[in-house]
């Protein structure tokens, strides 16, 4: 595999990544956020160059220091070649025994592959399935602010209450991961008179809109929808796909995404974790 560091080739992956959309969603947005300053430092990776049958983008190698921890350690992976998948899982790039991981990606045969070659090497494996959502324009939320909230970004203080409400949060790990994404990447958040964060909406490493959360007590006031234009104009104006990954089942949040403007996407966005046993 080659590693893409010139500013000139990730240009023309990412001009050749846009004409695949929408299966390339995390890896493009990967690349971008590589591209564009590298604040989670991830690097891509490419079978050759300039015609390529696979990418990936991975943590970079030197940043692995808890190999338990699946959060941090995130790759994506887009092929325009099923060996050329096949080649990669079987070596060493990116399912070891040895390390946890979470493999990103929206074409149907990575999860197959994945699931198969991990579990031969003793890998716990879980998949999670989510619904891509992509806005063509920056979104328009439906409601004003309500009166006592105010827009701010997230701050390292309120950690705590989004490791707590996260669905795969809960833990060490995970608190790290996010206190990670909101100190290096854009995040929205409304709050409360006393300073307090009712919704908010933060943006991962793949340039993707995550995470995002409203108190039960605030639910219904459209609150969502402001937390996520305020990303949404932010990806807008740096040439990012403007998207969102929702599990299936959560109908209010995939109603109110398409209310300001998101459009739901063909295929299933992956999430695959691997744990050694």
């Amino acid at each position: 595999m080659l590693i893409l560091r010139c500013p000139a080739q990730l240009q023309l992956l990412e001009e050749t990544l846009r004409k695949s959309l929408p299966t390339t969603l995390p890896v493009l947005g990967t690349v971008m956020t590589v591209a564009r300053g590298n604040p989670a430092s991830h690097e891509v990776l490419v079978d050759s160059w300039p015609n390529f049958g696979i990418v990936l983008t991975r943590l970079r190698p030197e940043e692995h220091r808890d190999p338990m921890d699946y959060y941090t350690n995130q790759l994506s992976v887009f092929y325009r070649d099923k060996g050329a998948l096949q080649a990669l899982l079987e070596g060493t790039e990116a399912v070891t025994r040895e390390r946890a991981f979470q493999i990103l990606g929206m074409q149907d045969e990575l999860d197959e592959a994945v699931q198969e070659v991990a579990s031969a090497r003793g890998l716990k494996v879980e998949t999670i399935r989510y619904r891509a959502l992509m806005s063509p324009k920056p979104p328009q939320p439906r409601r004003q602010m309500p009166p006592g909230l105010r827009l701010a970004a997230v701050s390292p203080s309120h950690i705590p209450l989004l490791n707590a409400t996260w669905a795969l949060g809960g833990n060490a790990r995970s608190r790290a991961f996010l206190l990670g994404l909101v100190r290096t990447l854009p995040s929205a958040c409304l709050l409360d008179r006393c300073g307090r964060p009712v919704s908010w909406s933060l943006l991962d490493g793949q340039g993707c809109m995550r995470h995002g959360y409203t108190v039960p007590a605030w639910r219904g006031q459209g609150l969502t929808g402001l937390a996520v234009a305020v990303l949404g104009r932010e990806l807008y104006a740096r040439g990012f796909p403007i998207y969102g990954a929702v599990l299936p089942h959560n109908t209010p949040s995939l109603r109110c995404l398409q209310a300001i403007g998101f459009v739901p996407q063909p295929g299933t966005f992956y999430m695959i974790l691997g744990t050694p046993k």
